[in-house]
């Protein structure tokens, strides 16, 4: 592969490779509602110490969307999101991959904190990171956690069979938007290239990830776009209260409803708002050019990379749109 490591990442690489001795149990997990690049990176690196004499399970804190299910064929049995907690408990080795805060696992973050296991963590956002100790593989300047697997599989000379490839691929294409984000840079393209080489498809790839929608998820995205707001270089969508139920959708139908209030000429910060529950509140942010919505994030708690960030706040809808609103408005004046 013409992919160069420093030595800084080759010591990273290899600290990390050193915990996952052949024969021991590994327990993989990523953040709740997982998306392509945490499940790839998951089943990438499932594959990888798989094929090295570990005994792997995936444990995340909710169910795979069905358009990654894909991903998981060739490794019956190893998503075992559904007695998660078993799954850690049964576990030598905690390995997370996506997010370096702790609460982002959802209900599993106190099993992770009380098990006192070794906690390895790779991640690519900008988080000072609040899981337990344990090796880290973190690079904010990743477009995708899937980089980085890739990386740490060079550097200790693991092999990437097609299905490490295609899972990979997945996590590159997703987070970057097909690569069509700022976050693509000549290094994921590198990558992608590698990856490619093994023989995917890529078209398939597409057809799995974006083209095999349920009804309901473009019903979803007409309802929703149908409260869009937009003034003054921000724009906002909200998703209509039991409009998931209502369509026979999930949380991960609304990726992508987002991109369209972005879009609009002179917008710089565009927001999704959506009910987590009735008193809490999850916004989703994206941005262009100067507008760094991982800063913006911060003093609510949120976080994420400069283009694409998220927060919860406790608090009505209409109490959280208002505050939010009323912050974002000083941001763009400030940027």
């Amino acid at each position: 592969m013409s992919i160069t490591l420093s030595a800084d990442k080759l010591n990273a690489a290899e600290e990390l490779a050193s915990l996952l001795d052949p024969g021991r149990r590994v327990a993989l997990t990523t953040h709740v509602h997982p998306d392509g690049d945490g499940l790839g990176s998951e089943v990438a690196l499932a594959h990888l110490l798989r094929s090295r004499g570990l005994q792997v399970a995936i444990a995340n804190p909710t169910l795979t969307p069905a358009r990654f299910e894909f991903l998981f064929d060739g490794l019956g049995g190893i998503d075992r999101s559904r007695d998660a907690v078993k799954a850690l408990r049964a576990s030598e080795v905690i390995v997370v991959v996506d997010i370096s805060d702790l609460d982002r696992l959802g209900m599993l973050s106190q099993t992770v904190r009380e098990l006192a296991l070794p906690v390895a963590c790779i991640d690519h956002h900008v988080s000072p990171g609040t899981l337990p100790p344990g090796p880290r593989y973190v690079d904010p300047t990743a477009a995708a956690t899937g980089e980085l697997i890739c990386e740490i599989a060079l550097a200790n000379r693991w092999v990437l069979s097609p299905p490490v490839a295609r899972a990979l691929y997945v996590a590159l294409v997703t987070d970057t938007g097909g690569f069509r984000f700022s976050n693509t840079r000549p290094r994921t393209l590198r990558i992608a290239a590698e990856l490619l080489e093994t023989g995917l498809d890529p078209e398939a790839i597409y057809m799995d990830v974006y083209a095999n929608a349920p009804e309901g998820r473009t019903r979803l995205f007409v309802e929703t776009l149908q409260t869009m707001v937009v003034e003054d270089g921000l724009a906002w969508v909200t998703v209509p209260p039991g409009a998931l139920d209502r369509h026979q959708v999930t949380v991960d139908d609304l990726d992508g409803i987002i991109e369209f209030p972005r879009s609009i000429r002179g917008v710089r910060l565009a927001l999704l708002f959506r009910e987590m529950s009735q008193d809490r509140i999850k916004v989703s942010l994206r941005s262009v050019g100067e507008v760094d919505v991982a800063a913006f994030a911060k003093p609510f708690g949120g976080g994420g990379h400069k283009h694409a960030s998220g927060l919860s706040l406790t608090g009505s809808l209409p109490e959280v749109q208002e505050r939010v609103l009323r912050e974002a408005r000083r941001y763009l004046e400030k940027v």
